[in-house]
């Protein structure tokens, strides 16, 4: 087992990660940024180096700077908990160059699975179900006319070089493909300087599913069952579940079994999630992998009662993996609260938190890094708190989590606590008949 443990990242990821190296009898140490001198993660770990100034790519995105943190330090290993150099894979190639154990899968898993085409054309070959469409970038309207065809409408034009939405059209019938194909590839063009587009199948309101998964270094390769990630605004997960409302039993042992492959296929090692699009039949396809421990990992530890930044950790110390999948338990929910302002179009809201109560009780857990006082910087991602309960069923866990949501106070800044009591109380919500339009088309929109 390493000895020291530096953790490229900060706020409530760092913390938790310092609390396990504590468990684990692991010395920690801690990168910040100017802007980060007051954060709990800093306080807390048993070594602390300044990296930085508050912009990210002069501290947290700084690999030098990081890479010296650990040798001035004694660190064995580097934990880039998620965000930030996590799936970068040059960061990974030079821990190891270093002689750093990079807390992760190895540069060339990252890399397979960062390129969007690689890494469905490796799903495809892993017999591993992709969303139907185009094998690479289409460069001709006749080209384009000839697969939406074969694969039929609706479709989706998406800039290969995209995100953010830019260079992206739906299409629903042939006569819109013209004007929407040259319009994408225009719009990609401008915004990323490369007019490819390609062309997939479009799923109208599908399901968000995602499969966590583990890899050892023996070859050995385990799911650890669904999260539902439907409740999304802009791409972006707001509440996530285990086990998911949505899918049974087979669905589940299916997509597991097709994550497990999906992994293999890349000699995958630690924490990944792999993710699929769920259509209103059930059929689901492979959307991304994520390199990575997710911000909504605790879910999953709630139902199946393990530690799962632990179990990195031992994992990258060289533990082997047992083989049992065991099934969810239980049901678990969680909010990421923000520092956001709901009533304005979730505004960012930075800036000091003049008072705060959590929650408690059976089955509520807080991860955060903030306290009365803490002054929130606007220079990074807005979460400030995960919500965490967990019940017996999930009729249950909405109640706890309605109960919890009332209780949570923060003062002084703007949040989306009151966005979240609003989805709670929401009967389509409760009834478990919502998907990634959710939010855009109910909530958002106050029908009921």
């Amino acid at each position: 087992m390493f000895k020291k443990i530096l953790i490229a990242n900060r706020g409530e990821i760092a913390l938790r990660i310092i609390r396990v190296c504590r468990e684990l009898g692991i010395k920690s140490v801690a990168v910040y940024s100017e802007a980060d001198r007051e954060s709990l993660h800093v306080k807390f770990a048993d070594e602390a180096v300044c990296i930085g100034p508050p912009p990210s790519r002069e501290s947290y995105l700084n690999i030098p700077r990081i890479i010296a943190a650990a040798e001035i330090t004694g660190a064995e290993a580097i934990h880039p908990g998620y965000g930030f150099l996590a799936e970068n894979a040059n960061f990974a190639e030079i821990c190891t160059s270093s002689g750093l154990k990079f807390i992760g899968p190895s540069a060339d898993s990252i890399s397979a699975m960062g390129n969007k085409s690689l890494a469905k054309e490796t799903m495809k070959k892993a017999n591993v179900p992709v969303i139907p469409g185009s094998d690479g970038v289409v460069t001709k309207l006749q080209d384009a006319v000839d697969i939406s065809r074969e694969i039929g409408f609706p479709v989706i034009i998406k800039a290969v070089a995209g995100g953010g939405g830019k260079g992206m059209r739906i299409v629903r019938d042939e006569a819109e493909l013209e004007k929407n194909f040259i319009m994408a590839s225009t719009e990609a063009e401008a915004a990323f300087g490369d007019p490819g587009v390609y062309i997939e199948k479009y799923l109208e309101q599908p399901h968000h599913i995602e499969i966590q998964v583990f890899g050892d270094n023996y070859g050995n390769v385990v799911h650890m069952n669904e999260r539902d990630c439907s409740v999304q605004r802009r791409h972006q997960k707001l509440i996530e579940e285990s086990p998911s409302p949505f899918i049974n039993a087979e669905v589940r042992k299916k997509m597991g079994e097709a994550a497990i492959k999906g992994a293999k296929s890349v000699n995958y090692q630690g924490a990944g999630t792999i993710e699929f699009l769920v259509d209103k039949e059930h059929n689901f396809y492979f959307m991304e992998m994520n390199t990575r421990i997710q911000v909504e990992h605790p879910v999953t530890e709630q139902v199946i009662g393990r530690d799962l930044i632990k179990l990195q950790i031992e994992i990258a110390a060289g533990k082997k993996l047992d083989h049992k999948v065991k099934n969810p338990v239980g049901h678990a929910i969680e909010c990421r609260i923000n520092a956001e302002d709901p009533s304005n179009n979730f505004r960012p809201s930075p800036g000091e938190i003049t008072g705060f109560h959590l929650p408690g009780g059976y089955g509520v857990r807080i991860d955060t890094h903030c306290y009365a006082g803490y002054r929130i910087p606007p220079n990074y991602d807005s979460l400030i708190a995960k919500l965490i309960v967990y019940a017996p069923d999930r009729k249950s866990a909405i109640d706890k989590m309605a109960a919890a949501l009332e209780e949570f106070t923060i003062e002084g800044i703007h949040t989306t606590i009151p966005f979240h009591k609003k989805v709670m109380k929401n009967e389509l919500f409760r009834a478990g008949k919502y998907d990634t339009s959710f939010l855009d088309n109910i909530i958002l929109t106050n029908k009921e």
